[in-house]
């Protein structure tokens, strides 16, 4: 059972539904119901306020969250309780996602590298910290949840971090983190069976436009992933491993992702997330050969044995965004979509549904993830643009510069 809505629902149940496992999904928000409907049997979270119930009722062997805020709901005890797996750490293994500043003090435990970065409850203490140490910073909620009251602003001087922080909201407080000049890239592991296995590493695009011009996103316009076993480019050797002591103590079992920039030739971690990721997530599970059984063992806290798809060791993911994203204050119309060819790719939907006559209706901001995978990156970013042509839509655009810049990892 996956808890979520929309593409990622859509695409994590298709991938596993088609390697054998039986799918469904609880809708965890008010919109994307329709498109994961087409990979299985869902269920609407205002009818069955309780997932539980229907955990026990069809006999669901996993549970993989989309969000960490399944952890808030009022039925998670249960949850943890029911015997059921969940690809997701709990208790305070979930901190180092859920609280910046708890990740910023484990790193700084480890001898991790992170940038210097500071929590304000007020605009007193921000404006103040910033006269202090009159450094560009990120600004972040102290809490990271779907709904959090600020989302990522990245500020690259004191003057834009002063502009800011007369705009935001205080309502949790801010986390101030240093903005480090340097090339990002991510990688995710499963930690599982008293073992660290490296699976992926990755690229998210997330500014808005081409050339990473606009706003950071709500999620990413697109990503890459390359199959990494090895841990080719030392990402989970410098920035993981070394919470292995933390890991074994705080019972973590599950995926986490590290983010992170290279600053003057060391990587600096910008943060930890412990979910497959909206993004390299459809792309990890079709590139591996195993994918339920790889999913399953983990949730149970397993040994596993991963074993990849010979010709698809890179992915790219290139978002269909729709009519005034990203600034989703803007009210979308419902519009009409048109499919001018057959795809040779995964498309996965997201705010999108069927009217009367059978037709797709774009409903919200962002309307699609077209994924595609291939032996080298540039094939398969080329399927992808390939396949995302042959989607129309009044008012949409995606960008076009997906693999030309922020790759290989490690390049600007």
């Amino acid at each position: 059972m996956v808890l979520g809505v929309g593409a990622f629902a859509h695409s994590v149940c298709q991938a596993l539904a088609d390697a054998g496992a039986r799918v469904c999904t609880y809708l965890t928000r008010n919109y994307g119901h329709f498109p994961p409907s087409l990979a299985g049997p869902t269920y609407n979270r205002e009818l069955h306020p309780n997932p539980c119930t229907l955990i026990a009722k069809l006999g669901v062997d996993v549970v993989i969250p989309q969000s960490i805020d399944w952890a808030q709901a009022p039925w998670a005890e249960e949850l943890r309780r029911s015997g059921a797996g969940i690809l997701s750490p709990t208790g305070e293994a979930m901190l180092i996602e859920r609280e910046r500043d708890f990740a910023r003090r484990l790193c700084a435990q480890f001898k991790i590298p992170y940038p210097r970065a500071y929590v304000a409850q007020n605009r007193l203490e921000a404006e103040a910290i910033v006269r202090r140490r009159p450094l560009p910073y990120v600004i972040k909620n102290p809490l990271c949840a779907p709904a959090s009251p600020v989302h990522t602003i990245l500020c690259q001087t004191v003057e834009e971090t002063r502009a800011w922080l007369a705009h935001v909201n205080y309502a949790e407080g801010v986390f101030l983190q240093e903005y480090l000049e340097g090339p990002e890239a991510g990688h995710i592991v499963f930690v599982t069976g008293g073992e660290i296995y490296s699976v992926v590493t990755n690229q998210e695009y997330k500014r808005a436009f081409d050339g990473d011009l606009g706003i950071v996103a709500g999620a990413p316009l697109g990503g890459l992933v390359e199959a990494d076993p090895t841990d080719k480019y030392g990402l989970a050797r410098e920035l993981i491993h070394p919470l292995w002591p933390w890991l074994r103590q705080s019972k973590f079992n599950g995926p986490l992702q590290v983010t992170a920039i290279k600053h003057r030739g060391k990587w600096h971690v910008i943060e930890y997330n412990i979910r497959i990721g909206i993004t390299s997530g459809p792309m990890l599970l079709r590139m591996l050969a195993n994918p339920v059984e790889v999913i399953s063992r983990t949730a149970q806290n397993k040994k596993i044995e991963l074993k990849f798809r010979p010709g698809l060791e890179f992915g790219c993911s290139i978002t269909l965004a729709g009519y005034g994203y990203p600034f989703v204050q803007l009210r979308t119309p419902h519009l009409p979509l048109t499919i001018t060819g057959p795809f040779d790719c995964d498309v996965w939907w997201n705010e999108v549904t069927r009217d009367a006559d059978g037709n797709l209706i774009a409903t919200g901001h962002r309307i699609a993830d077209v994924v595609a995978l291939g032996p080298t990156v540039e094939e398969a970013v080329a399927i992808a643009y390939r396949n995302i042509r042959k989607i129309r839509l009044v008012g949409s655009y995606y960008r076009t510069d997906i693999g030309r810049i922020r790759w290989p990892p490690g390049a600007m």
